[in-house]
């Protein structure tokens, strides 16, 4: 969430950052909200000076004499009447005030550049030469149809469309991107996790995770109050809240199993994994000092270019635009993989820097020099979409011959240097 102070002062950019960001009525939002805040600020004035008087009363009640007892005792009961009036209208308030707090997003960085939607993003740059092929390439379904690697048929007969069974060198190769991962960002200074998949919901929105439509996207354990984590950043921001952090920065990269409804992709990549209910991802999470999220963020767009060049796989480098930014983000780089069979790129990465938005809303503070409390800034990253990342491998190293090559980091992982095809029952 912003801080409070922050938009009394700057109401102007507040709106301007809600209209850059599509947030629908950012203009009333923020007048309401300081309405609501001068409402907010004077009840208590008024609430404290009325509980101090209180306090008074009680204290010379005893050293009064009959008279001027009864005189206070009939005060102090209006006192206390006035007091348990304004408490509930105060509860209220802050209770409005809150509601339209959360609605309101993090400003973006002023060089992020404007745009409506993904269709404004910037390209900034494109890395590696695209694979060139003497045959047609195929789309990844095929291919791992083929070579009775992924199974969606039989998925989809056991829960349903946009879920997928992994099978033979296809679940090797994802146990081989855990591995190959884990053990590189280790040497970087990252700790590995293996985090819940459910959360709190009062965490999940404090990170600005639940928009005004959850059941959208989410899916909520209604008996539990438990939302199922889309990604396991949720998870990892989550872990330390209400907590004061000595040592920053603290890095984390996690694996987890995702899920998402994915309501507003019908009709979307209706075909294949890339596109599903539930996936596995490994996730990088940040937590820096304020003057070092911009080098951590770049840190870690670095990192996830590090990884397309291990696996050989071109890539190209996007710069999110506001419109496209989501509300949580200040500033978000995609990058996005070429897809030979769809002949095109795709995004299989994202990384953003939140700035002490996160922070705020579920209370993670540290320690600077001068021993005063601040909120310590939360980034996040990908490190691989297993879906999405097996999808640009066996697109991008196919064969004419039907067998997919295995990158040569991931060969001491997965013990074969090729998935070939084979008579397999099925």
């Amino acid at each position: 969430m912003l801080d409070i102070k922050f938009i009394r002062e700057n109401s102007d950019k507040v709106k301007e950052a809600c209209a850059n960001k599509n947030i629908n009525g950012g203009d009333t939002i923020v007048d309401q909200l300081l309405d609501l805040d001068i409402k907010k600020r004077s009840l208590m004035t008024t609430l404290e000076n009325l509980r101090a008087t209180q306090n008074k009363f009680t204290k010379s009640a005893s050293a009064k004499s009959s008279g001027e007892t009864m005189n206070n005792i009939e005060e102090a009961k209006k006192n206390k009447l006035e007091i348990k009036t304004l408490e509930p209208d105060l509860q209220e308030t802050e209770n409005k005030f809150n509601e339209l707090l959360m609605k309101l997003p993090n400003i973006p960085f002023d060089d992020v550049p404007v745009g409506k939607d993904d269709s404004e993003n910037v390209v900034l740059r494109q890395i590696g030469s695209l694979p060139k092929f003497n045959f047609i390439p195929k789309e990844h379904f095929q291919i791992g149809e083929e070579l009775n690697i992924i199974d969606i048929e039989r998925a989809s007969t056991v829960a349903g469309s946009r879920f997928y069974f992994l099978k033979n060198e296809a679940a090797l190769l994802e146990m081989a991107l855990v591995n190959f991962a884990f053990s590189k960002l280790a040497k970087k200074g990252f700790s590995p996790v293996i985090p819940p998949v459910m959360i709190q919901p009062k965490l999940a929105s404090g990170m600005g995770y639940i928009e005004n439509h959850p059941d959208e996207e989410s899916y909520y354990l209604e008996r539990d109050n438990l939302y199922l984590t889309a990604t396991s950043e949720q998870s990892l921001g989550a872990m330390h809240h209400r907590e004061i952090l000595d040592q920053l920065p603290k890095k984390y990269v996690a694996f987890s199993t995702c899920f998402r409804r994915e309501s507003g992709s019908y009709g979307k990549d209706t075909k294949g994994i890339f596109r599903v209910h539930q996936f596995d991802k490994m996730e990088m999470f940040v937590f820096s000092k304020p003057e070092d999220s911009e080098k951590e963020h770049q840190n870690l767009l670095a990192i996830e270019e590090e990884l397309m060049k291990d696996l050989k796989i071109p890539y190209q480098v996007i710069n999110i635009c506001t419109g496209d930014l989501g509300k949580s983000a200040a500033r978000k780089y995609d990058i996005e993989a070429w897809m030979p069979g769809q002949n095109r790129y795709r995004e299989t990465h994202s990384t953003s820097n939140c700035t002490d938005y996160q922070a705020r809303g579920i209370n993670i503070k540290y320690k600077d020099q001068k021993n005063n409390l601040n909120f310590v800034h939360t980034l996040n990253g990908t490190a691989f979409a297993m879906g999405r990342i097996i999808v640009a491998i066996l697109e991008n190293n196919q064969q004419k011959d039907g067998s997919v090559k295995i990158p040569k980091v991931l060969q001491k992982y997965t013990r074969f240097k090729v998935i070939k095809l084979k008579k397999i029952l099925k």
